[in-house]
């Protein structure tokens, strides 16, 4: 299983990647998650602490690994574009509770469109997660699909939408269809996350159609108490545990 997961800030991408993950992770799997949000929230809704989070360095900060794999250096300009780097997920990854976690980041090009060796690299890598076969892959994405070029996109399984009931997020959700679309991909699903009430549900169904909705995570004060004491929600929520429980066998059954 090849899983993308976007949306915008705050709707709970996070939670919902990270319960997914360790769900995957307690059936024995191979799971590795990918935190390739610029916010980068997964390990500790994962379970690490704020302190080993913060002693993470994200690949895209590894300048020196960068020039060895590209072959670059400061009197050429010229350097590998598919640099070796299948040794590098589990090199670089971290366990956490039977997730390893690999922390991406994002590579800031100030507007200027250049292709530096930290770039290269981090895209590599992304389009080598897809390729582990028997592996389950779930990447923590911002709001778009920028990160995954046309060849990685075709190979993943789901392209999950987090939104919450409001006509921001679901403007969102739209976006990213169509960003999808210009990559190939042609069916984008979404999850519902912070639902109150039956007024929500509605405002859902009337704007989601019935194909693309995986299911709804109703609003939990235990998701809010496990990000207050910086544990991860998959100890802390039973209630949203099972919800994304049923969320992922729709996933896993293909329907």
């Amino acid at each position: 299983m090849k899983v993308a997961i976007t949306g915008k800030g705050g709707v709970g991408k996070t939670t919902f990647a990270s319960t997914l993950a360790r769900l995957y992770a307690a059936e024995g799997r191979t799971v590795l998650a990918a935190d390739v949000d610029p916010d980068a929230n997964l390990g500790l809704a994962l379970g690490l602490t704020e302190e080993e989070v913060n002693g993470i360095l994200p690949v895209s900060k590894m300048k020196e690994l960068a020039k060895e794999r590209t072959a670059a250096n400061e009197s050429n300009t010229f350097y590998k574009l598919n640099p070796k780097i299948d040794d590098l997920p589990d090199k670089l990854s971290r366990d956490v509770n039977g997730v390893k976690l690999l922390v991406m980041g994002t590579v800031d090009t100030g507007g200027t469109g250049c292709v530096c060796p930290e770039h290269v690299m981090l895209k590599a890598i992304l389009s080598n997660l897809v390729l582990r076969r028997d592996d389950v892959v779930i990447m923590d994405m911002e709001a778009g699909l920028e990160h995954l070029g046309r060849g990685t996109a075709s190979v993943m399984d789901q392209f999950v939408v987090v939104i919450e009931p409001g006509a921001r997020s679901i403007q969102t959700y739209a976006r990213i269809k169509e960003l999808a679309k210009d990559i190939g991909v042609t069916q984008v699903r979404v999850v519902a996350n912070k639902v109150r009430d039956e007024k929500d549900e509605a405002f859902i169904r009337e704007r989601i159609p019935a194909e693309d909705l995986l299911g709804m995570i109703h609003y939990d004060t235990d998701v809010i108490s496990a990000d207050r004491h910086g544990q991860s929600p998959y100890d802390y929520s039973p209630a949203a545990v099972e919800e994304i429980r049923a969320i992922k066998a729709r996933m896993d059954s293909g329907e």
